[in-house]
């Protein structure tokens, strides 16, 4: 009865994806690791030989949602990172795999040994752009002791909040003061909120520098129009390499079928962060290239760990026994648009470690029946509310879990839909049974593992159930402050394996990051962390 009933079910969910257009889900929280660009593979499109690179043309490149502010300080979401990180330059980056830290604009760098001082030796040929108050100076250690402290002290997201201050030692050499040892302080300075900018644009335009931004980046800001475009244009002075593009439009389309047609027409050329029916109206056009990387990203139910029938470990794992992960997946994602997962960190992190898979609760009604009996509930008869956001992913998945739940334990699941700002207050109230939802963020285990299980987080949207383990919060925060990664990698490691051992979560999926290109995109590299570089030391796209 139960394969007829949920078979039924997913095939329903299926064709309902077949005629809706495309898919959405939340890219749940934060800024989002690893892997090469997987192409369609025998394509026509793949095949061609696009010759030698050749400089000329402008890339048009779409973003799902429109950017507000581009100033480092304020900005919030992914859509501006992609345009603030073309524009300017941080002082550190990840490799192309995110394998490691690399310089950027700093040479190289040495750490105390007590972890508490960074020294940075800076490059010498880095230049601003011209800009209405300076006239493309020289970037200094003066500047980066300016947008780092600013930083510090203004982040609307406290992206650089373990920096005290910094110090300057030379015109080319400054020193990082942080308040206490923190292994992430690298990781951090990658982000998008901590390029360097100079002071006399930042002051001079005041509030507005939001949509007049400056930087030392491979493209000039040349207008930001609001929930029209951004225009860039090609900088002849950018010390990795000179672009090969004539300049980048940055268009907002917010419907993903609208962006795959515009592949097609030609009316575009690379539409990021794509979902459902649209995935598949790329994959099947020749003249199309469609990109997929497996993302820095976990989709999740996480159960309440102090109210209600959840707060009983054999609860949990009867919950968790009783939902097929393959068919979940396969009824969220028909575009194939994530993989299935069980760990609570992502294979592109380099914390991961795939023997702990074996930890999660395998599928077994009959198991989780009799284990629902042993806590007390030999017939289920009890009901929990599953709160999720108010996407197509998220509801295809509460609503299949449901179904499962209802047929083989007997408990009735309430699904609690809502937009994403009052989700997220109830999820991280500690008020709900279930809640469902994804998380995405850096390489590094900390941006996962710390946020979703210590218990310092506690009443935040990660740790909103309330997991709380003396012996993984020790391991978590001696991991932070080691600087050592294969020490570091060990703790969490040791950390996955006392939170999977007490199953606060259930893992189901790592969605991918994809994108779209027409054809004549060429040397486009994509990254598990949903990061966009046209240009650098290792990549410069061009238009054949």
């Amino acid at each position: 009865m139960l394969k007829r009933t949920v078979s039924v079910l997913l095939a329903a969910l299926l064709m309902l994806a077949a005629f809706s257009g495309c898919g959405g889900g939340d890219k749940s929280s934060a800024p989002s690791g690893s892997a090469a660009s997987s192409e369609a593979a025998g394509s026509p499109a793949e095949a061609a030989d696009p010759g030698e690179p050749k400089s000329g043309g402008v890339l048009k490149l779409s973003l799902p949602a429109s950017p507000k502010n581009l100033d480092p300080i304020k900005y919030t979401g992914t859509y501006e990172s992609h345009i603030i990180r073309n524009v300017c330059d941080t002082l550190v980056d990840y490799e192309m795999d995110l394998s490691g830290i690399k310089p950027k604009l700093a040479t190289e760098w040495t750490i105390s040994e007590d972890g508490l001082e960074y020294t940075f030796k800076l490059r010498e040929d880095v230049y601003f752009h011209p800009g209405k108050f300076q006239d493309g100076r020289q970037v200094n250690a003066e500047d980066i002791k300016y947008s780092l402290e600013r930083s510090a002290k203004e982040s609307s997201l406290n992206r650089l909040d373990m920096l005290d201050h910094c110090e300057v030692l030379g015109e080319f050499e400054v020193k990082c003061v942080l308040a206490s040892p923190n292994a992430v302080f690298l990781t951090a300075l990658t982000d998008a909120g901590n390029v360097i900018v100079p002071k006399e644009e930042v002051e001079g335009w005041g509030d507005d520098f939001g949509t007049h931004l400056v930087g030392s980046g491979p493209f000039i800001l040349e207008a930001f129009k609001l929930d029209q475009e951004t225009v860039t244009v090609r900088n002849d002075k950018y010390w990795a390499a000179t672009p090969y593009l004539d300049g980048v439009t940055f268009m907002y389309i917010n419907d993903h079928a609208q962006a795959a047609n515009a592949l097609k027409t030609g009316d575009l050329n690379l539409a990021t962060s794509m979902q459902g029916e649209a995935v598949q109206l790329v994959r099947d056009d020749p003249n199309l290239v469609l990109h997929e990387t497996p993302g820095l990203h976990i989709a999740y139910l996480y159960f309440n760990q102090v109210n209600g029938p959840t707060a009983d470990k054999r609860v949990r794992d009867a919950i968790s026994m009783a939902i097929n992960r393959e068919d979940l997946v396969a009824g969220v994602y028909p575009y194939g648009e994530a993989q299935i997962a069980n760990v609570p960190l992502p294979p592109s992190s380099w914390g991961y470690d795939q023997s702990l898979e074996s930890i999660a609760p395998a599928y077994d009604p009959e198991g989780a029946k009799a284990l629902l009996a042993e806590a007390g509930y030999p017939d289920g008869g009890f009901t929990v509310q599953l709160y999720i956001s108010n996407t197509e992913f998220r509801i295809k998945m509460a609503t299949i879990v449901q179904q499962y739940l209802k047929t083989n334990l007997n408990i009735d699941v309430e699904i609690n839909p809502s937009e994403w700002g009052t989700f997220s207050e109830i999820a991280a109230s500690g008020n709900a049974d279930i809640y469902g939802m994804s998380w995405t963020w850096y390489p590094d285990p900390f941006f996962f593992l710390n946020k979703l299980f210590y218990s310092g987080e506690i009443g935040a949207l990660g740790n909103g159930a309330g997991f709380k383990s003396a012996e993984v919060d020790k391991l978590l925060e001696d991991a932070l402050i080691e600087t050592d990664q294969a020490a570091r990698t060990a703790m969490y490691q040791q950390a996955i394996k006392l939170v999977m051992e007490q199953n606060p979560i259930f893992v189901y999926s790592n969605e991918n990051v994809t994108d779209g290109s027409t054809a004549n995109v060429q040397g486009f590299v994509q990254r598990a962390d949903n990061v966009v570089v046209l240009v650098s030391d290792d990549v410069n796209v061009w238009l054949s």
